[in-house]
């Protein structure tokens, strides 16, 4: 059984503050080893830095059948010049358009803590999430690239879910799920999300509440643990599909996530203490 404390002891999570820039940050696949802070500081309807987050763009059934179709258009996201990022899902005539942001190509991060202060939408038929997917996605395909899901609502939002997928020995996709009921008001509030990662172990916080752990041996059989390497950021708002399910006419668009920042907390020591 996890101790929860010493869990928290041996991460060594911090405050989220006094970080460095996050454009001091090495790029591509190799991990960052400083602190790394981004803000979405600029002029209200300004797109994302281009120099830190790639659109992932298309969509129409991509993931779980999701309705959305993901754009690079300010539209979908910008920042609202208030700090915040503004990640919107929009009704467009007969299609719903939404945004998925990437840190792929830009910066990967490996150990230590990646938080992000996040209000979420609610509604029906939505799905906001908050996610990592290994920065070696292109050179070995999906799931053995390996996806960590730390933070995911659907529909009202009163429930919290993270999970992790991976590889079989037989390259067969695995899922572990955890989930349970949320304490706070998840659409009408900020609230901070993280991820918390050593070699051979994952945690999951909300608002510094440790909700879910992860280590090898909780995987089904023949799984294998592919989450020891950089991994990219991810975040977007999907809409429909077999998971949340069919967007309701209650559902008024449009609907928007809104990020006040992204932070990575480096723990190098990490990679000299595994968790057994």
């Amino acid at each position: 059984m996890i101790d929860r404390p010493a869990l928290v002891r041996h991460l060594l999570i911090p405050t989220l503050v006094a970080v460095a820039a996050l454009g001091a940050l090495p790029g591509g696949a190799a991990h960052a080893s400083t602190g790394a802070s981004e803000e979405f500081t600029g002029p209200a309807g300004a797109p994302p830095n281009p120099s830190i987050w790639t659109h992932d763009v298309g969509g129409g059934g991509w993931g779980n059948g999701e309705q959305q179709v993901y754009t690079s258009s300010t539209s979908n996201a910008r920042l609202d010049g208030r700090g915040h990022l503004v990640i919107e899902a929009r009704r467009e005539g007969d299609r719903i358009t939404s945004a998925r942001l990437t840190t792929r190509g830009h910066h990967a991060f490996r150990w230590g803590t990646i938080a992000a202060r996040i209000q979420v939408p609610t509604g029906t038929g939505l799905h906001p999430a908050f996610w990592l997917l290994g920065a070696d996605l292109e050179q070995v395909g999906y799931p053995e690239s390996g996806e960590i899901d730390i933070m995911e609502f659907v529909n009202a939002g009163t429930s919290w879910h993270t999970a992790l997928h991976g590889p079989t020995d037989t390259g067969t996709h695995w899922q572990l799920t955890r989930s349970g009921p949320f304490w706070g008001i998840a659409g009408a509030q900020f609230h901070t999300y993280a991820v918390h990662r050593a070699p051979g172990l994952i945690a999951m916080t909300i608002d510094d509440r440790v909700v879910s752990t992860f280590i090898p041996s909780m995987l089904p059989p023949r799984a294998r643990w592919v989450f020891d390497k950089p991994m990219n950021v991810l975040l977007n708002l999907a809409v429909g599909g077999r998971w949340p399910g069919p967007v309701a006419p209650t559902t008024v668009f449009p609907k928007r996530m809104l990020v006040d920042w992204v932070r990575f907390i480096p723990n190098p020591a990490a990679a000299f203490n595994p968790v057994d």
